[in-house]
């Protein structure tokens, strides 16, 4: 019995690191979830994640403001989102769009068109996303591997003017799609 407890960790590293594997259990997608989020926020964040079919699935209802996407087992490298919930409609929006084949630029213009029209709700005040990527998640420490966080503010409209950002990628905070409705700051440290 006890050799069986001290192996279900491995198991589910090696589970949650396979790409276009079934997903891992619930419990392990919420732990790998919300390791995006900042540590006082993760206990009540809300976790989207995978049925066993592959469907995106409320894994965990949230208590607090945050929504948690867990890492898509089809892709191969460990990507996690945690943002503000009235970004959701946005998300989603975003996702069905994907699955419906339409992808990039396109995706965002479509988007962002409808919110224009009024179409998709997007907030009008700054939203938080986190976004955590690394090549995998260890179950058993609760860590990722080769771990990277950048995070997002969506400032929907916003422009070099209104903010006194660049508009130029870089290791500082810059505003990416200036004036559209998907305007938003990045801030992507330097990686190690």
């Amino acid at each position: 019995m006890l050799r069986a407890k001290s192996l279900f960790p491995a198991a589910l590293l090696v589970v949650s690191s396979l790409s276009a594997a079934a997903p891992p259990p619930a419990e392990v997608q919420i732990a790998g979830a919300v390791q995006a989020a900042p540590k006082d926020r993760r206990d009540g964040a809300e976790v989207l994640g995978y049925s066993p079919e592959g469907k995106l699935v409320t894994l965990r209802k949230g208590t607090n403001d945050l929504v948690c996407l867990a890492d898509n087992p089809s892709v191969e490298n460990f990507e996690v989102d945690c943002y503000h919930k009235e970004l959701e409609p946005f998300m989603a929006r975003g996702r069905e769009l994907a699955a419906q084949g339409v992808k990039g630029m396109d995706r965002h213009k479509m988007r962002w068109k409808e919110v224009d029209d009024g179409k998709l709700a997007l907030p009008k005040q700054p939203r938080m996303l986190y976004v955590l990527t690394g090549k995998g998640f260890d179950a058993a420490s609760g860590t990722v591997t080769e771990s990277y966080l950048r995070w997002v503010v969506y400032v929907p409209y916003a422009t070099p003017e209104s903010t006194g950002l660049s508009t130029k990628s870089s290791n500082e905070p810059w505003l990416m799609y200036p004036g559209t409705a998907g305007a938003h700051i990045m801030i992507s440290p330097p990686k190690k």
